[in-house]
């Protein structure tokens, strides 16, 4: 493999829930590695964010694009402006999601519906649509959906959650079938416990803390930073021939 693999210089990433933590951190790994960087949140700001001066900060372009995932003809049209870009998506970086913590008895319909909309329906809806216009224009492109260690398990309180982050593995494997052959590389990373705002809950209530902290081997929380290196890895050619898998970050957790 000749030069850097891992070079993104000239790449367009498409990052969504790129305002904060995970999704703030792959924007600018992927930059940092040379991508120009087209970010969406639901609350991003048009100019000026924090996202925005990291991606700028290593000399790459950035777009912001404010999108409700909860919406889907918000999302379908977002899916149609980027397939119609003259300059194609190259990454697509899926991490926009969303928790709801309830027991399952008391887990209300509303609650569920949320979570499926934002955590999976939409995921397929924006992947579909960019997915098509790689396709159609012949774009070797990467795909890296967000999934969670609730991907394997199924965590406490977060039916929803756990459901279509289970869907999101099957998901991701079910896209690289399809589309592995004509050069477009799916598959996710499935984060361990970041210390992130989805994690607050967690960090303050002492004992879940203390029990979460005692099985991680690396004797800690992660750190958005944390998932860097699995993004660019995932969305460079150093991963061409990986297809359809899922990358635990965990610090060892699932080795417990």
């Amino acid at each position: 493999m000749p030069g850097n693999p891992f070079d993104l210089t000239g790449k367009l990433a498409v990052v969504t829930g790129a305002k904060r933590g995970i999704g703030r951190a792959m924007a600018e790994a992927l930059a940092a590695a040379g991508a120009d960087v087209i970010g969406v949140s639901a609350t991003l700001e048009p100019e000026g964010s924090a996202v925005e001066a990291a991606v700028r900060s290593h000399g790459r372009t950035f777009t912001a694009r404010r999108v409700d995932f909860a919406d889907r003809a918000a999302v379908r049209a977002l899916g149609a402006e980027l397939a119609a870009l003259e300059r194609p998506v190259d990454i697509l970086v899926n991490n926009a999601g969303t928790i709801r913590r309830t027991p399952a008895a008391e887990h209300p319909d509303e609650l569920w519906d949320d979570v499926i909309e934002v955590d999976l329906n939409a995921q397929f809806v924006l992947t579909r649509e960019v997915g098509r216009a790689m396709l159609a224009k012949g774009v070797r492109g990467k795909i890296i959906f967000t999934a969670s260690l609730l991907s394997f398990q199924g965590g406490i309180t977060v039916p929803g959650y756990a459901a279509a982050k289970s869907g999101i593995a099957g998901l991701t494997k079910a896209l690289a079938n399809e589309w592995a052959a004509h050069g477009i590389g799916v598959n996710a990373i499935a984060p361990g416990y970041i210390a992130t705002d989805n994690t607050q809950a967690l960090r303050d209530d002492s004992e879940r803390s203390r029990a979460i902290l005692e099985r991680i081997p690396a004797g800690r929380w992660g750190r958005p930073e944390d998932i860097a290196g699995a993004t660019v890895f995932l969305a460079s050619a150093a991963s061409d021939y990986v297809s359809g898998t899922v990358l635990p970050v965990d610090g060892g957790w699932l080795g417990r």
